[in-house]
Order: structure tokens, then sequence, then C-alpha cells
């Protein structure tokens, strides 16, 4: 066997490599976020929505109850492995529009003003039975005809 390659540290290798990877770092993007300098053609008291959704494309979000602020939202988390995401960056843009439909405010936040929203662990009852798995499964047989 003088002079063959060895097989065992190879795939050692190659596999090390692989899990190695799994744990490197992701960069995930998500959102809409306008060019800045795209944002600078929107002009306070000028700009109407029409012209802002041509410039800007469309919004995240818009106003539950008025159709006046606009939402561009976009986010930047890192993500190690296993680990929870890391937010690296945040943007929000809110254009607000008056009465005519033109832009009235237009303002750019950062992450420095976000904050953590505390999540409600309660659950809504449902009425009605809860069935177990097997009852699931095979509850229905024999109760169609042919």
């Amino acid at each position: 066997m003088r002079g063959s390659f060895p097989l065992k540290p190879l795939l050692f290798g190659c596999a090390l490599a692989v899990i190695l990877q799994a744990c490197g770092e992701r960069v995930v993007t998500r959102g809409n976020l306008p060019d800045p300098d795209l944002l600078a053609d929107v002009e306070v008291g000028q700009a109407d929505r029409r012209e802002v959704e041509k410039i800007l494309g469309s919004p995240s979000s818009v106003a539950l109850f008025k159709d006046e602020s606009w939402y561009y939202i976009s986010e930047r988390s890192e993500i190690w492995a296993f680990l929870r995401p890391e937010i690296k960056q945040r943007k929000i843009v809110v254009i607000r529009f008056d009465q005519k439909g033109l832009v009235r405010e237009k303002k750019v936040f950062g992450l420095e003003k976000s904050r953590e929203l505390e999540l409600v662990e309660r659950e809504t009852k449902t009425a009605g039975r809860e069935f177990s798995l097997m009852r699931q499964l095979f509850g229905n047989v024999g109760r169609f005809e042919k």
C-alpha cells in the first residue's frame, strides 16, 4: 500500500469544512428601503402620492385608519449558526401626506429609535372538542357512503 492516498483524513477534512460552513455568519436583508438619492427627490409640499410611488416604489406599510402615512421599512441582521439573529441596521422612512395628497413630512428613523415589543403569551380558547392524533387520523373511516 505504499504510495496510496490516505482517504480517511480527506473525508474528515471535507466533513469538518462542511460543518464549519454551516456555522458561518449569514447576513439577511429584509424590506424596502429607498435609495437616499431618490428620497431626496421627494420634496415636501411638491410631490403627491402617485409621484412618491413612482420614485420610491410601493410602501412596506400604510397607516391603518387613514391613507395619510406611508412606511418604508428595512432591516439587516446577522445570524450565526443556531443563535438568535442580531439586528445590525434598521431604517424606517415615514412619509406623511396632507388632505390634498401632497407630501407634508418625511422622516427617517434608525435602530436607535426602535424598541423591543413584549409579546403576550396568552392563548385564546376556542369552542369545540379537542381530538387526539389517532382520532384525527382515523375518525372519518367508514363515515362516507359509496
